[in-house]
């Protein structure tokens, strides 16, 4: 849910509930690899709260809207391909362990 959004919906702040570091610094990897978005970061309001504030900023070419969905679409791709190179290797090792 975006909190604050700048009108031209370049810049905007997404709070992230029951979520963590993990997720957090895992999108602004992401994130920082787009050549499109100019700033992010992200921060915890209090240790207590599993809440994350990411603060995104694009040079004006997309959305800080679509560049958080592109940036989730990639975690999700990356996370397919380990799962599916983990699945390929515990079949191999079995293959050749019986």
């Amino acid at each position: 849910m975006a909190q604050d959004a700048s009108p031209d919906f370049f810049g905007a702040t997404f709070a992230i509930e029951d979520e963590d570091h993990t997720l957090a610094n895992t999108l602004r990897f992401f994130l920082n690899k787009n050549p499109r978005v100019y700033f992010v970061g992200y921060s915890m309001p209090h240790p207590t709260e599993e809440i994350v504030n990411i603060r995104v900023q694009t040079t004006g070419e997309v959305s800080a809207h679509q560049a958080l969905r592109d940036a989730c679409e990639d975690v999700k791709d990356v996370a397919q391909h380990i799962a599916s190179t983990f699945q390929s290797a515990v079949a191999e090792f079995k293959a050749q362990n019986p």
